[in-house]
């Protein structure tokens, strides 16, 4: 559902509530929204990520179980990768039908956020999860066990195949080049038939030579791959969830382009936050010449925004010299 208003009217300002003495033409603004844009392959998104975590949880299961029989710590290092692959499916899946679900009087975003929140939880895990290899992997370092490793290869191999399956429902059934989800869930796949990889080196090296220092070798690296997707998944959830501006978007350039319409004298109040991955806000205060049309500047302002920048979901409080207000904190 599109949402398009233009309107010259008086509202809240995100994050301000300016004294009431003052509203009489405080907030010109204009909403161009466009929620349903993010979900419009919604359907066919849910499909390709039901079916990829329905096979990549299997086979976290075959390579945990495996790992424990043949007492391979690779196989155990990429089961753990594998697991925060299937979180980070389940995540994204549970995300997308809660992000369906309506607005309301207590919830005005919906539940966009819901995502950020998982992502973060699951980043954290993955933490632990590398941690924990890490920690077996300098245990078996001094005196590494046998392993059996033509299991390992074996399971390894499925593992592998079962990846690149998944990877080919995601695109296959999904929009993955359009939803920044489902892209963040392919890389996530794509780095654990790394880790599978690593796990079939690991197995051909003990199998050729008996070098049995390459199953906790192999098991670190994986960690360290696992430990990046993690840093890199509470680097941008907590970065969005401390309202931080998109890396998208230059706030110097839209503050440019702003100053840049005829009539523009100032901005200020500026601000620019992600709601969740892929659906960016703006609000601000624009300063015009006492002679200029609000409503004029106001449509040139949220046209630009959006042309330039991508920015639908845009706020514009417009004033003139008649406007006074108390320097805000933010």
């Amino acid at each position: 559902m599109q949402h398009s208003y233009l309107k010259g009217h008086k509202h809240t300002e995100h994050d301000h509530t300016l004294e009431s003495n003052q509203t009489e033409h405080d907030h010109t603004h204009e909403h161009s929204h466009a929620h349903g844009h993010t979900h419009a392959h919604a359907p066919a998104d849910r499909k390709g990520l039901l079916i990829a975590l329905i096979i990549t949880g299997g086979i976290m299961l075959l390579e945990f179980f495996g790992g424990l029989v043949t007492d391979s710590l690779a196989l155990l290092s990429d089961s753990g990768h594998m697991l925060s692959d299937t979180a980070s499916l389940a995540l994204s899946l549970v995300a997308m039908i809660f992000a369906v679900r309506p607005a309301s009087a207590k919830n005005t975003y919906g539940f966009y956020r819901f995502e950020i929140m998982a992502a973060l939880f699951n980043g954290v895990t993955l933490f632990v999860i590398s941690g924990f290899i890490m920690w077996e992997a300098f245990q078996r370092i001094g005196s590494p066990p046998e392993v059996a490793s033509g299991t390992m290869m074996i399971i390894a191999a499925i593992g592998l195949l079962a990846n690149l399956v998944s990877a080919w429902s995601l695109l296959r059934k999904s929009s993955g080049h359009e939803n920044i989800n489902i892209r963040s869930a392919y890389l996530h796949i794509v780095s654990d038939a790394l880790g599978s990889v690593g796990a079939l080196l690991a197995g051909l090296v003990m199998s050729l030579f008996s070098w049995y220092m390459a199953d906790p070798i192999i098991s670190v690296i994986v960690a360290l791959l696992i430990l990046r997707s993690a840093w890199g998944v509470v680097k941008q959830a907590f970065h969005i969830l401390m309202e931080g501006a998109p890396q998208s978007v230059d706030s110097g350039a839209v503050s440019a382009t702003l100053l840049g319409i005829d009539g523009v004298l100032d901005v200020h109040d500026l601000h620019i936050w992600s709601i969740t991955s892929g659906l960016d806000a703006l609000s601000g205060h624009l300063l015009i010449e006492d002679s200029r049309s609000h409503q004029d500047i106001l449509q040139q302002a949220v046209k630009l925004i959006e042309q330039q920048y991508g920015i639908r979901h845009v706020t514009l409080q417009v004033e003139n010299s008649a406007m006074q207000h108390e320097d805000l904190k933010v």
